[in-house]
């Protein structure tokens, strides 16, 4: 097996970051490789399905229309990688960083695992596309006002942390079009990052 790869999955909600990472899963699992799947948006909303306090107060932030806190994202991905994570499989994160502050704690990570590069792949759509496959997809949170706010949270908190990303000799970020076809993006990425 070639060394594991590491890949950080950075977009606007509807850009299909998920949709990406599960075709760049499924490649890997072909070849017989093994994957850690670090997905923040699943990991959070089953933490909201719980009845904890501090759930309780997680559902407010996300009733309010409002972006969970740093700590908690965080935490929901460290988790992961301390309990389940063996070292030998190809990393992928989808859903974190959201902001700067994530972005550098995830840093921290990645040094403290010695990932010494790591392909973040961020996929640019445009407001419109991005409105349209939300309002198609229907969550109980994909009403006409919170797509307005998350969307609003890339410009606010993610365009930071890829500045970042940018100017960090230790990643690579790869710039992706995803206003187009899922297989037409799934091959832009594997022309970027592919290692026999």
């Amino acid at each position: 097996m070639a060394l594991p790869q590491t890949f950080i999955f950075i977009g606007r909600s509807g850009s299909g970051k998920g949709t990406q990472a599960e075709l760049l899963i499924r490649r890997f699992t072909d070849r017989g490789e093994p994957v850690f799947y670090a997905e923040t948006g699943k990991q959070i909303r089953q933490f909201l399905a719980t009845d904890s306090y501090s759930a309780q107060l997680a559902k407010a932030v996300s009733s309010a229309g409002n972006r969970q806190p740093d700590f908690l994202a965080d935490y929901m991905w460290t988790d992961l990688l301390l309990n389940q994570f063996k070292g030998s499989e190809h990393l992928i994160f989808d859903g974190t960083p959201r902001s700067l502050l994530q972005a550098e704690i995830l840093d921290t990570a990645m040094i403290f695992y010695q990932r010494e590069l790591v392909y973040v792949i961020a996929l640019h759509i445009s407001h419109t596309c991005a409105t349209d496959r939300l309002t198609k997809r229907a969550r109980h949170d994909d009403d006409e006002t919170g797509i307005k706010k998350r969307l609003a949270w890339y410009d606010q908190d993610v365009a930071p942390a890829l500045d970042y990303y940018r100017t960090n000799s230790r990643y690579c970020l790869v710039e992706i079009d995803g206003d187009r076809p899922i297989e037409v993006v799934h091959a832009d990425i594997l022309a970027h990052c592919d290692q026999k």
